[in-house]
Protein backbone atom coordinates (compact mmCIF):
# COMPACT_ATOMS: atom_id res chain seq x y z
CA UNK A 1 0.00 0.00 0.00
CA UNK A 2 2.17 2.52 1.16
CA UNK A 3 5.55 2.85 -0.49
CA UNK A 4 8.47 3.52 1.50
CA UNK A 5 12.00 4.40 0.38
CA UNK A 6 15.41 3.62 2.93
CA UNK A 7 18.41 5.42 2.36
CA UNK A 8 21.80 6.23 4.33
CA UNK A 9 22.94 2.84 4.41
CA UNK A 10 26.95 2.46 4.11
CA UNK A 11 30.25 1.19 5.33
CA UNK A 12 31.21 2.79 8.97
CA UNK A 13 34.30 1.44 11.15
CA UNK A 14 33.29 -0.06 14.18
CA UNK A 15 32.37 2.84 17.45
CA UNK A 16 31.08 5.35 13.94
CA UNK A 17 27.86 6.85 13.27
CA UNK A 18 25.33 6.71 10.83
CA UNK A 19 21.70 7.51 10.18
CA UNK A 20 19.06 5.97 8.22
CA UNK A 21 15.99 7.82 6.86
CA UNK A 22 12.79 6.29 5.89
CA UNK A 23 10.55 8.05 3.61
CA UNK A 24 7.05 7.89 1.45
CA UNK A 25 7.17 9.18 -1.81
CA UNK A 26 3.50 10.27 -2.61
CA UNK A 27 1.70 9.08 0.58
CA UNK A 28 2.11 11.33 3.80
CA UNK A 29 3.34 9.25 7.17
CA UNK A 30 1.22 10.91 9.34
CA UNK A 31 -0.90 8.45 11.49
CA UNK A 32 1.08 5.21 10.97
CA UNK A 33 3.99 3.82 13.05
CA UNK A 34 7.47 3.00 11.45
CA UNK A 35 9.56 0.66 12.66
CA UNK A 36 13.09 -0.90 11.97
CA UNK A 37 14.07 -4.08 11.07
CA UNK A 38 17.28 -5.81 10.67
CA UNK A 39 18.20 -9.14 8.91
CA UNK A 40 21.80 -10.52 8.43
CA UNK A 41 22.29 -13.57 6.54
CA UNK A 42 21.71 -16.67 8.20
CA UNK A 43 19.79 -14.63 11.65
CA UNK A 44 16.25 -13.95 12.50
CA UNK A 45 14.83 -10.74 11.24
CA UNK A 46 15.54 -8.67 14.22
CA UNK A 47 13.30 -5.66 15.52
CA UNK A 48 15.32 -2.63 15.83
CA UNK A 49 13.30 0.47 16.79
CA UNK A 50 9.64 1.67 16.58
CA UNK A 51 7.80 4.92 16.76
CA UNK A 52 4.38 5.96 17.03
CA UNK A 53 2.63 7.74 14.94
CA UNK A 54 2.75 10.81 16.90
CA UNK A 55 5.83 10.32 17.74
CA UNK A 56 5.86 10.06 21.91
CA UNK A 57 6.26 6.18 22.21
CA UNK A 58 9.48 4.74 20.71
CA UNK A 59 10.98 0.86 21.60
CA UNK A 60 14.16 -0.53 21.21
CA UNK A 61 15.37 -3.69 21.24
CA UNK A 62 17.97 -4.41 23.91
CA UNK A 63 20.77 -5.26 21.79
CA UNK A 64 20.57 -1.25 20.45
CA UNK A 65 19.20 0.39 23.64
CA UNK A 66 21.31 3.31 24.51
CA UNK A 67 23.09 3.07 21.25
CA UNK A 68 19.82 3.85 18.17
CA UNK A 69 17.59 6.74 18.58
CA UNK A 70 14.60 6.71 16.13
CA UNK A 71 12.63 9.91 15.18
CA UNK A 72 10.06 11.31 13.12
CA UNK A 73 9.69 14.84 11.17
CA UNK A 74 6.19 14.45 9.65
CA UNK A 75 6.61 17.91 8.15
CA UNK A 76 9.06 16.12 6.09
CA UNK A 77 7.09 12.71 6.08
CA UNK A 78 10.92 11.14 7.18
CA UNK A 79 11.58 9.15 9.77
CA UNK A 80 15.22 8.89 11.03
CA UNK A 81 17.30 5.72 12.89
CA UNK A 82 20.17 7.75 14.11
CA UNK A 83 23.30 4.56 15.06
CA UNK A 84 25.87 5.43 17.50
CA UNK A 85 28.67 3.26 18.54
CA UNK A 86 28.41 1.06 15.49
CA UNK A 87 29.35 -2.73 16.56
CA UNK A 88 29.99 -5.56 13.87
CA UNK A 89 27.36 -7.10 15.06
CA UNK A 90 24.76 -4.12 13.44
CA UNK A 91 25.99 -5.23 9.82
CA UNK A 92 22.66 -6.23 7.98
CA UNK A 93 20.22 -4.47 5.57
CA UNK A 94 17.72 -2.95 7.41
CA UNK A 95 14.32 -2.07 6.71
CA UNK A 96 11.29 0.37 7.31
CA UNK A 97 7.90 -0.31 7.37
CA UNK A 98 4.79 1.11 8.43
CA UNK A 99 0.89 0.23 9.50
CA UNK A 100 -1.57 2.32 10.91
CA UNK A 101 -2.58 1.66 14.18
CA UNK A 102 -1.50 2.09 17.96
CA UNK A 103 2.09 1.23 18.28
CA UNK A 104 1.09 -1.41 20.76
CA UNK A 105 3.22 -4.80 18.83
CA UNK A 106 4.76 -2.35 16.56
CA UNK A 107 8.48 -4.82 17.47
CA UNK A 108 6.86 -7.60 15.42
CA UNK A 109 7.27 -7.47 11.85
CA UNK A 110 3.21 -8.97 11.13
CA UNK A 111 2.33 -6.36 12.54
CA UNK A 112 3.22 -3.80 9.63
CA UNK A 113 1.63 -3.81 5.93
CA UNK A 114 4.10 -1.75 3.99
CA UNK A 115 8.24 -2.53 3.72
CA UNK A 116 10.90 -0.63 1.75
CA UNK A 117 13.62 -2.00 -0.15
CA UNK A 118 16.06 -1.99 2.30
CA UNK A 119 19.18 -0.49 2.73
CA UNK A 120 22.43 -2.17 3.69
CA UNK A 121 24.85 -1.44 6.57
CA UNK A 122 28.36 -3.08 7.20
CA UNK A 123 30.21 -2.20 9.91
CA UNK A 124 33.80 -2.98 9.54
CA UNK A 125 37.33 -2.04 9.97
Amino acid sequence: QLQLVESGGGLVQPGGSLRLSCAASRFTLDGYVIGWFRQAPGKEREGVSCISAGGGRTNYADSVKGRFTISRDNGKNTVYLQMNSLKPEDTAVYHCAAFRGLSSGCMLPNRYDSWGQGTQVTVSS
